[in-house]
């Protein structure tokens, strides 16, 4: 008998065999019926199950979105090994220590991934789509034979890593287990069902398309996977499969919007929309709730776990400007530096347990601890590095990221506050602010923007104008003006990275 939780990859194959007509996969115009998903998930499990390994080493997939990286991630997974999805946007020099620090044992890999891990890898890769020094795809399933089920786990077992996205750290292998997974999928908040159509544009190795991507195979829907994002393949995919459902990252919303012929597209058939990745302001929120149907829906949370809230936009307006209450099992709280809980109201640092955490961090257990906060039960919390309050109506607002906080003269400042000031500016596309060094105050907030099409807005005007809306103690110490700005595939601010020349001068 095998746990419950333990069956998610039973679940999800389980449609192979119940006749669902309709498709399981689409990628790049090619679908995969559910049957034949069935059918090529158990053959790459059986052909892994093939492999000796008597030290349980986990099996790494790198590439481009298309149907066999997924179907390879759920194969790895179905054959009882632990998956590690890689990011083929980062750099040689980080995927390279992601592959030293989780020893795969097999790496799958397309040609874009494959210039990637080079020669660095020790472990045998196999070719996706591509034969030029590595063993095909092919060659390698036809050397085992299909299993008739997933393999039998514990539901503690490891399902994935998923490796963060290094923009304060090197980045650090979390690791998710099968109960945590199936928890996540087999939740029924996004009304996703056999009729659903989940339309993703973010890549795989990010836990903002795994997560919705297990949902919908969970529940029977059709994942529509692009294999690389722009506003106008977007809408264009999401009449051409009536696309029901989706999760994007605010950036991405905000590109959509701003195509020309955003509301040439007849999007009724949508549901639900979910946001996710990064903070998305209330003027993005509003405007996509009044353009675009269907409920939107933000999600914040960690890839880690633990600490989920979510905000139903259209519910609750007047709250647009908080990521909403704490998910249904999840237990979210404040606390100062010195570990003590604060009232709704005063800031500090937001911790959060649920029924879904990481299981540790890979291979690193003093970031695995440093990670803890515990209370006097010993009930064990994860801690966010994000700074927040709670309002009298249980709402929290997000203020800022712990490493990111300005002390300017001994005083706190949030990086939010200016940043939603100069968004609210109608010629400011994106802005960022950020510490740099000070004589005078040690640290002081520099202004960084990028400025709408055709605006000849100046600096020192802009500069003006948002010191005029801002405390005192927030007043930019001068603003910058930028092509574009740094951001993550799940659309962060990588604010290290614009730090790094002001601080390194220093």
């Amino acid at each position: 008998m095998i746990e419950q939780e333990a069956r998610l990859l039973h679940a999800i194959l389980a449609h192979a065999e119940t006749g669902n007509a309709g498709p399981a996969l689409t990628c790049e115009g090619e679908a995969v019926s559910w049957a034949e998903l069935g059918k090529r998930v158990l053959g790459v499990a059986g052909a892994i199950a093939a492999v000796p390994d008597d030290a349980g080493r986990p099996i790494a997939l790198i590439g481009l979105n298309a149907l066999d990286l997924v179907i390879v991630y759920l194969g790895i997974v179905a054959a009882g090994r632990c998956a590690v999805p890689l990011p083929v946007s980062a750099t040689p020099e980080t995927v390279t220590g992601m592959v030293a620090d989780c020893d795969p044992l097999l790496i799958f890999a397309d040609a874009a991934g494959f210039a990637l891990i080079g020669d660095a890898p020790a472990a045998r890769t196999i070719g996706m789509g591509f034969a030029d020094g590595v063993t095909p795809l092919q060659d390698f399933l036809a050397a085992g034979t299909p299993l008739a089920a997933p393999a039998k786990v514990a539901a503690e077992a490891d399902f994935n890593i998923i490796y963060s996205s290094g923009t304060t750290a090197r980045p650090k292998g979390i690791v998710h287990s099968h109960a945590m997974r199936y928890r996540q999928a087999s939740r029924g908040l996004f009304g996703i069902g056999p009729g659903s159509t989940m339309l993703l544009a973010t890549p795989l190795y990010s836990n903002t398309t795994i997560m919705p991507l297990l949902a919908t195979l969970f529940h029977g829907g059709h994942v529509v996977l692009m294999r690389k994002f722009s506003a106008a393949g977007y809408l264009d995919l999401a009449i051409r499969h009536g696309a029901t459902h989706t999760m994007l990252v605010p950036v991405q919303y905000q590109r959509i919007l701003a195509e020309p012929d955003f509301a040439a597209h007849d999007l009724s058939r949508f549901v639900v929309k979910q946001c996710t990745g990064a903070p998305l302001t209330a003027a993005l929120k509003r405007a996509v709730l009044e353009r675009w149907p269907g409920k939107l829906l933000e999600i914040y949370g960690l890839t880690e776990g633990g600490c989920t809230c979510i905000l139903d936009v259209g519910a609750a307006p007047d709250k647009a400007h908080t990521v909403g209450k704490p998910a249904a099992g999840n237990d979210i709280r404040v606390i100062d530096e010195a570990g003590k809980l604060l009232p709704a109201g005063q800031a500090g640092e937001i911790i959060g347990h649920s029924p879904a955490m990481m299981s540790r961090y890979f291979g690193n257990p003093a970031a695995t601890e440093a990670f803890y906060w515990r209370d006097a039960e010993g009930t064990l919390f994860h801690r966010t590095g994000d700074i927040g309050a709670f309002d009298k109506d249980g709402y929290l607002t997000l203020l800022d990221r712990k490493k990111d906080m300005i002390i300017s003269g001994g005083f706190n400042i949030y990086a939010s506050d200016i940043e939603r000031t100069l968004l609210d500016h109608p010629d400011v596309e994106d802005a960022a602010v950020i510490a740099v060094p000070s004589a005078q105050w040690g640290e002081t907030p520099l202004g960084l923007v990028v400025l709408r099409a055709g605006s000849a807005m100046e600096n020192a005007e802009l500069l003006a104008w948002a010191n005029a809306r801002v405390g005192k103690l927030q007043r930019l110490s001068a603003i910058e003006l930028r092509s574009t700005l740094p951001r993550s595939p799940a659309g962060k601010l990588l604010k290290p990275e614009l730090k790094k020349p002001y601080w390194e001068s220093a």
